[in-house]
């Protein structure tokens, strides 16, 4: 191969590359990347301590770029959480199935009440089958409560699909806590 054939392929390997680089191809992420670095899977999430539980006064949503999240306002601290992709999701103290609109149904147990010391509500939604009004939202399709009962309470999220999730404890405001849901839109 003559020098000035070897000179126009290089030329032509170095442009290709400059184009790659150019468009984000040679420095992508593999196709098996986690969406939005998200990589907390699908199974079951819990935690618990042997604490108090105050009250559930609240829950509300949001939309973020990468998820859905369903925050459960609680007055006081929070003793844990289970939060695991059902079946079939039903009242807490019935059993009674509770349908959800959406390809798959996440069920969310907090150690909390709904009601005070003198069994006086603390959350009285308005609709028990539309908590809040999630029109829109890329996963949520549905928020529902399935009661509470002997200081648990649950609730029933229709999703899209069997979408990664994650659940956690946030302390606040003041003397409060949040435990927050949040269904990834893909994988």
């Amino acid at each position: 191969m003559n020098k000035s054939r070897l000179t126009e392929k290089l030329s032509a390997t170095l442009a290709a590359l400059a184009l790659t680089a150019g468009l984000g191809l040679a420095g992508a992420p593999p196709a098996s990347a986690a969406y939005c670095g998200i990589t907390w899977g699908s199974t079951a999430k819990t935690a618990y301590t042997p604490t108090y539980s105050a009250p559930i006064t609240n829950v509300r949503s949001g939309q973020h770029g990468c998820f859905d999240r369903l925050v459960i306002d609680v007055s006081g601290p929070v003793s844990g959480y289970s939060a695991r992709y059902v079946t079939q999701f039903t009242g807490i103290g019935s059993g009674l199935p509770i349908p959800l609109r959406g390809g798959a149904r996440l069920s969310v147990t907090v150690i909390a009440p709904s009601y005070d010391g003198n069994y006086k509500p603390t959350y009285r939604p308005a609709n028990r089958r539309e908590l809040v009004n999630v029109a829109g939202y890329s996963t949520f399709r549905q928020v529902a409560t399935g009661g509470s009962y002997e200081g648990h309470t649950s609730f029933g999220v229709g999703v899209r699909a069997k979408l990664p999730v994650r659940v956690f404890v946030v302390p606040g405001p003041g003397a409060g806590s949040r435990v927050v849901v949040d269904v990834a839109h893909y994988w």
